[in-house]
Order: C-alpha cells, then structure tokens, then sequence
C-alpha cells in the first residue's frame, strides 16, 4: 500500500489557511498537484486559488472553538476520501501579563492552540491506521521550547501540544503514522496581526512585559527574517522524508533559542543529580 511520501497524489487537510503558512503550505502542495482540503473563517479567502486549481481545492468554514463544528468537518472531509497528510496550523497568541488575562482569553487560546488539534489528530488516527500510514504536521513554534514574558497562555498551549504530540508519536510508530512538531522562529506570515493584547495594567507598564509588548508593537518586519514559501517548502519536503524528524526547527532563532534554553535546562539539572538521589529509600 502506497504511503503519504511515495503516492503520487496526496490528499491534504489544513487548518488557518486563510492565510499566513496555511495559505503558503496550501499553495505549494497544489502547485505540485495534490489535492487540499483547507479549513477558513472567511469564504471568499482562498478564491484565487480555487479559480486555479478547481476541484483540487476544497474549503471548510470553522471555528476551531466549536468541537462539534470540528467533528462535522473532518467526517465531511473523510466520508470525501482518505486523508494522507494533517496540517494542525490554526492559531493566534494573546499578549499580555498572565493577571491581566481573563478566562475567556486564556479559555479561547487554549481551546484554538491545543484542544483543537487534539481532537483533530484523535479523528484522523483511526483512518490512517486503517489506510496503512499517515503524517500528521503540528505547527508548533520556538514557543513551544522556549518562554518568554507576555505568552504565557501562548506557551501552555504550545508547550501542550508538543508533549501531546510527543506521546502520540510513540502510540502510532507501529501504524506507520509520523507526527512532526514544525518549530517555526519570526517568520513574515502577518502572525502580528493576529496577536491579541489585554488591557495594559500599571504594575506591569515598566517591567519586562511592558517591554516586551511594546517591543511587539512597534516591531519593524525586517525583525521577522523567516520566508515563509522557504517553511512551507521545508514541511512539505518533511512529508517525503520516509523517517521525518519528531521536531522540525525552522530559523536560525529557532535554533539559537532553544539550544540556549536546553542547554539552560540541561545544567540546571546537573545541578540537582545528588539532590535527586537523595530521596530514595535506602535500606
């Protein structure tokens, strides 16, 4: 049976392709003649495309806040065909100091960053192991190593994702299914526009998340140094690999940041090996 990196024609499903790497990941694999189901909030976003590649192209409305709205969706796009390749790429951050953020703006980024993908991964495994194989893509971020002031929420959802998907990986190696962690560092994907900030509170105004958001919000794009045809060149290469990598980072700042941070973490562990053998039972 033919698997997703040697069919000739792959069925893609991808979410947040409105724009951003989601269009860019749906543009390059029509370009090289698979097929795309793309999840949008807007109808009219994906237009030109459609004209271009007719049929091949298949949009969804959805709002990754409604399960139901998710489960209605996926059965659609499977009772339509196998899938081969998921593309979990939907997401947005909130900015701002942990105490300033309400419930509903930490509920709604989690729901969008990790309750969705979870639930689109689960929909898809039992078909893919049914088909002989499947890949499963998480954009996740340098985020999702490394922390910063102003993302906490951002992080919980990222961070999230990554163990999830870690976990997951290992339950389906058996099945020829391959999940990979896309780690992408400052891309010129517009994702400024989708950053969401609380309401400034005076305790944080001078602080490191004060700097940080203003940092944010008069960030020049030249500070953004990904190209983003290059990423979305670089997933869809992954999806050929017969053995992708587990974590896929994109960007030198991907890489400088969390080797800084697992290096970080690394000696701080060190540290405490003694500490660590201490509180076993001795006898």
């Amino acid at each position: 049976m033919p698997t997703p990196c040697d069919k000739a024609v792959r069925h893609w499903f991808i979410t947040g392709a409105s724009g951003g790497l989601g269009r860019r990941l749906t543009e390059h694999a029509l370009q090289r003649g698979d097929r795309v189901t793309a999840t949008i909030r807007r109808p009219a976003a994906l237009e030109d495309l459609r004209e271009a590649y007719g049929d091949r192209l298949t949009t969804e409305i959805l709002d990754l806040t409604r399960p139901a709205d998710v489960d209605e969706v996926v059965g659609r796009t499977l009772r339509a065909g196998p899938v081969d390749i998921v593309v979990n790429n939907a997401g947005y951050a909130v900015v701002g100091a942990a105490e300033e953020m309400t419930v509903e703006q930490i509920r709604d980024q989690i729901e969008v960053l990790l309750l969705a993908p979870m639930l689109i991964t689960r929909a898809f495994l039992k078909p893919m192991r049914e088909q002989g194989g499947g890949r499963i893509i998480q954009i996740s971020s340098m985020g999702g190593q490394v922390g910063t002031p102003t993302h906490s929420s951002y992080h919980a959802g990222k961070w999230g994702l990554e163990g999830f998907t870690e976990s997951v990986s290992r339950e389906v190696r058996d099945f020829n299914i391959h999940l990979t962690l896309v780690e992408p560092g400052a891309t010129r994907t517009g994702f400024a526009s989708a950053l969401r900030y609380t309401a400034e509170t005076t305790p944080y105004r001078d602080n490191a998340v004060g700097r940080t958001r203003r940092a944010l919000q008069t960030a020049d794009a030249e500070v953004f140094t990904g190209d983003p045809a290059k990423l979305a060149a670089a997933v869809y290469d992954s999806t050929r690999d017969p053995n992708p990598p587990l974590r896929l980072a994109l960007g030198s700042d991907t890489y400088n940041a969390v080797h800084a941070a697992l290096t970080e973490r690394l000696t701080a562990l060190e540290t405490q090996k003694d500490l660590a053998a201490s509180v076993a039972f001795t006898h």
